[in-house]
């Protein structure tokens, strides 16, 4: 179970992590950078992202995240790490409302500016790159917020796991004390004051 909840947890990290850097990516170099350039080319550079964008490297992790965070959570519930929980819950909600921010307004956008059809067709590409470009940056910061956010609850629900889950060879319970102890020797550990050699055996200063 153990095994489980770590490597269910870590995988939630990773995919939440790649997701906010995703779209932090697109607020602060994507998007600046398709500010500088014409309608043409931002309409056409829009339409191929999205369609490019349509694969397994990116779905994988975009759509399985929230299940992992949700098995994450119960694992969490059900054994042990129960301390990173709350954090664990409060990535999943964090990430789940960016979720519906990408599905409601993103692509909806993007549906909208794919219908508009090949760029030479376009007879206002002012007027349709304005009103995506306007609408579309101001929530991807808003969902990159979010997914920042929910990673850095996920980081931190990974720092206080590691904690709190006991450590192997060491029982639970720390008034019972280690598991295992070294053989005691009191030639070895005995205070040299308390020292006495056996009869008949030679010390500094003495003959036998």
């Amino acid at each position: 179970m153990k095994h489980l909840q770590t490597a269910t947890l870590l995988a939630a990290v990773m995919s939440t992590g790649l997701m906010a850097g995703l779209f932090a990516g697109f607020a602060y170099a994507v998007m600046p950078g398709l500010d500088r350039s014409s309608d043409r080319t931002f309409v056409e550079t829009m339409q191929g992202i999205n369609k490019a964008i349509l694969n397994p490297a990116f779905l994988l992790p975009f759509m399985a995240a929230i299940p992992l965070l949700a098995l994450a959570a119960f694992l969490a519930w059900r054994g042990q790490g129960r301390p990173a929980l709350p954090w664990l819950i409060a990535a999943l909600v964090l990430y789940l409302i960016a979720f519906m921010v990408t599905s409601g307004v993103n692509v909806p956008l993007n549906d909208q500016l794919a219908k508009a059809g090949d760029v030479d067709h376009i007879k206002h590409l002012g007027t349709v790159r304005d009103h995506f470009e306007r609408t579309w940056g101001t929530w991807n910061v808003i969902r990159a917020l979010l997914h920042t956010a929910a990673f850095a609850c996920l980081a931190w629900a990974l720092v206080v796991y590691g904690a709190h889950r006991p450590n192997e060879g060491r029982s639970a319970d720390p008034a019972a004390g280690p598991a295992f102890r070294a053989p005691y020797d009191p030639l070895v550990f005995a205070p040299r004051s308390s020292y006495r050699p056996a009869p008949g055996r030679q010390t500094d200063g003495e003959i036998k």
